[in-house]
């Protein structure tokens, strides 16, 4: 009306302006109060004989719901709901109580996410107080103070009807000096699953309870029989002690009927523990581990609780499948990692635990899937793998949560966990508020998925954070031990679920890589971890085939490249570098240990020599298989043998060194570049080679004809001997005959005539003295005499002080050597 007298193009009067505003306030004012309910903090209400309203963000009150008891109650229970209350704002609360609220039944499982995220008060949809006897009362709330309350109602009086997810609110209501009604102050919701009678169809529900921790163990043991192993810290011991992480996940799952998801390394560490072991240090020695005892006494627990139980073992040390399909695949050897992590791994479940477990599962970091995920896992042998609803999502529209059982193609069944069952523990649950909250939204969803289909039986598969903490731990068996008391669930095994026939209408279609989350790629391992992994495990092949105990260094070395790839390092990618640089720098330290000792060069001044090369071997085990090669630069000048190389075998004991001796030849003068190398006999060259240079000082021909002419004068100082010999004796017979006539009685005539005849003779000392004639002028017969008085001059005269001495010294009679010793 107002509106209407007011003429086009003119202004309005004041009174019909006040009019026109007021009306507006007035008419807008239960769409803003409706609005204020829908926002976080309740606020004041202007009546203060109207239901309390949300207060404003300094007075709220925060409402912890620290106990649900029972959390799955039936009937005739008395339900009581205990926690603390704490006001958040500057100003006193008084006249204040805490109340209780239900709501209306929820119909789905988003409706049950809806009011377990909203915060705000809203009439009509939280319910109305309960009130009476049910409430406890405080005369003040001091700020900053937590102050507790503990509720207990018949469930009668909850007046939960029909089966269902009921959402519970506990309210705190109260007043302020600057608002001296009472208004409600703070709430907090929480659900109670209502399903008294048993179910006709109950929901399968199969819950992994994972054994698996971060890596312990380096590739480093000790050099003595029994090779004790060195942890890379003593936190093994902490999480084992009672009251630590893996303490509390064995004492919470005994009991319980789940399926043990467990990592063989964790068997293998804490197996190592329980005998003699060592704790490096940062500067790298070493310390005796003293925990055995803790050990022994965790593994024997888990063996006895195992018994009769599924067990599901993943390959050894966990690999990240996921970082192995988008980084490493392209890498060459890298899959071969994964079928060796899944063939020890069911060896080391039956060594420690004594039963046999099921290796036909893959289980990618939190269900995430594509394609390549599926074809890394598959490649292993792996039938089966572990996805999450949330990566494998439904897109065919079903109003209902379908089996966990998926065919997607190639014989492979996905088991797709539920995400929100198996999210419902990720944050703190050190804070009991947090855990009863967590508990109670758990077991609400799961008889909302039953409720969903009432006539369908379904196989739901919870797969949790692979390391809850000791809080989480006690939340999760909280959750299942409710869940398993309820009348809606019942536990199957984790091969039953996979086994279990899958939902016609279920989606089965992987999701597309770029679908993967980009938080999770960013902690995969890059193509460069699984590089340098490569790297090693080329030492190590090379390494293994010199050793006589080949086992001793390919087990430990093995196991270390395997968890090198583990999931456990996601988010630690510098403690993951510095792992993988440890086994890569040990291995070389060990290679390292088989060596060629260093040479000097050396002097060949003969034709032939030999080298003598050695071997250093500082293992405690023996090698072979090797051979050393010692290769000439210049084999014109000098040869190896016949050649410019030559090869011999090498076997040497562990903490021993052998020497080889090589046969070398000259042709030629200078030095001579030589190279020793070790090779495997496969040809590979094995550590670093060693170089020297020899300096060949050669036989020239000048020498040579030196040397021939010192032989030659040798021969003829020899011959002139024996010749000065001879002619010697001539004359001694000679002389005898001389004598021989003089005692016969010949007259001074006939020895007038010996020596007429003894100096006639001809100066060529070839003349002879046929006959001698006596004073009767007759001839006396003496013999032949030739020879026996020549060598009067030249070779055959005395010798005379002037003559020269010979210019060749004596010589030894024994043959010279084939050649000359040259040593470093």
């Amino acid at each position: 009306m107002a509106d209407a007298a007011d003429f086009q193009g003119t202004s309005p009067s004041p009174a019909r302006r006040w009019l026109r505003r007021t009306g507006t306030l007035l008419a807008g004012a239960p769409l803003l109060a409706g609005l204020l309910q829908l926002s976080a903090p309740p606020a004041a209400h202007a009546d203060p004989q109207a239901a309390p309203v949300a207060a404003t963000g300094t007075r709220t009150v925060s409402v912890s719901l620290n106990s649900l008891s029972p959390a799955v109650p039936v009937d005739g229970d008395t339900v009581t709901v205990s926690g603390t209350v704490t006001n958040r704002g500057k100003q006193t609360i008084t006249a204040a109580h805490v109340g209780l609220r239900v709501g209306s039944a929820l119909s789905s499982r988003t409706a049950i996410t809806a009011a377990a995220t909203r915060t705000g008060y809203l009439p009509g949809v939280d319910g109305s107080e309960i009130g009476g006897k049910y409430t406890e009362d405080f005369t003040k709330l001091t700020p900053g103070v937590a102050q507790s309350f503990s509720i207990s109602v018949p469930v009668k009086d909850l007046d939960l009807g029909s089966d269902g997810v009921y959402p519970l609110s506990v309210s705190l209501s109260g007043q302020t000096a600057a608002l001296p009604y009472e208004q409600l102050l703070g709430i907090q919701r929480t659900f109670v699953p209502w399903e008294p009678d048993s179910a006709a169809t109950k929901t399968k529900t199969t819950y992994l309870w994972p054994l698996i921790s971060t890596v312990h163990l380096t590739a480093e043991t000790g050099s003595n029989q029994e090779q004790t192993p060195v942890f890379r810290n003593d936190d093994l011991a902490r999480e084992l002690a009672p009251g630590g992480r893996l303490d509390q996940m064995l004492s919470l799952g005994s009991g319980l009927d789940v399926t043990w998801v467990i990592d063989p390394d964790l068997l293998a560490s804490v197996d190592a523990m329980t005998g003699t072991y060592e704790i490096q240090g940062e500067d790298g020695s070493t310390t005796a581990g003293k925990n055995q005892a803790v050990a022994k006494q965790w593994l024997a627990k888990l063996v006895k609780e195992v018994q009769d139980k599924e067990v599901v073992a993943l390959p050894f040390a966990d690999p990240d499948l996921a970082s192995l399909a988008h980084n490493g695949k392209s890498v060459t050897g890298s899959l071969s990692h994964l079928k060796d992590a899944t063939d020890v791994a069911a060896t080391t479940v039956e060594t420690v635990l004594h039963v046999k477990p099921d290796t036909d599962f893959a289980w990618p970091v939190n269900g995430a899937v594509d394609a390549s995920i599926v074809s890394v896992a598959t490649s292993a042998g792996a039938d089966d793998v572990i996805a999450r609803s949330d990566s494998l999502k439904e897109t065919g529209g079903l109003d209902y949560t379908p089996s966990a059982a998926r065919p997607i193609g190639g014989g492979t069944t996905a088991v797709v966990a539920d995400a929100a069952l198996s999210t419902a523990f990720n944050g703190d649950m050190a804070q009991a508020g947090e855990s009863t909250l967590a508990v109670q939204e758990f077991l609400a969803q799961s008889l909302m998925i039953n409720m969903e289909a009432p006539e369908k039986q379904r196989s739901i598969v919870v797969a949790p954070q692979r390391m809850p903490t000791a809080s989480q731990a006690q939340s999760m068996a909280a959750a299942i031990t409710a869940l398993q008391d309820g009348t809606w669930s019942q536990s199957q095994d984790l091969s039953a679920a996979a086994r279990a026939t899958p939902d016609p209408n279920a989606t089965t279609r992987l999701p597309a890589a770029s679908a993967y989350p980009s938080a999770l790629r960013k902690q995969e391992l890059p193509k460069s971890a699984f590089e340098e992994t490569e790297q090693t495990q080329s030492k190590l092949d090379k390494f293994q085939v010199i050793l006589t105990e080949p086992e001793r260094v390919v087990t430990p070395f093995g196991r270390a490249i395997d968890r090198s790839a583990s999931t456990s390092w996601r988010g630690r990618a510098g403690s993951a570098e510095s792992f993988r640089d440890g086994v890569s720098s040990y291995l070389g330290e060990l290679t390292a240990q088989v060596n060629l000792i260093q040479k000097t060069d050396a002097n060949l001044s003969g034709r032939s020599a030999t080298i003598p090369v050695t071997v250093q071997n500082n293992l405690v085990q023996g090698v072979d298989n090797l051979v050393l090669r010692l290769t000439s630069s210049n084999p014109t000048r000098l040869k190896i043998g016949n050649s410019a190389y030559y090869e011999q075998p090498i076997a040497v004991s562990g903490g021993h060194a052998q020497t080889v001796k090589f046969t070398t030849s000259a042709n030629a003068n200078g030095p001579v570049g030589v190279v020793a190398q070790l090779y495997t006999e496969d040809g590979q060259a094995y550590g670093a080679p060693v170089t020297f240079d020899v300096k060949v000082t050669e036989v020239t021909p000048t020498v040579m004809l030196v040397i021939a002419g010192g032989v030659l004068l040798l021969v003829l100082a020899g011959f002139r001997m024996y010749t000065q010999r001879k002619r010697a004796a001539a004359r001694q017979a000679e002389q005898q005959a001389r004598e021989t006539l003089r005692s016969e009685g010949l007259n001074d005539d006939a020895e007038g005539a010996v020596d007429t005849i003894d100096t006639e003779s001809d100066d060529s000392g070839a003349g002879s003295t046929a006959g001698i004639v006596d004073t009767e002028g007759g001839e006396v017969s003496v013999g032949d005499t030739d020879g026996a008085s020549r060598g009067r001059s030249g070779a055959d005269d005395p010798e005379h002080p002037s003559d020269p001495t010979p210019d060749t010294a004596p010589e030894s009679a024994d043959p010279s050597g084939t050649g000359e010793r040259v040593d470093r």
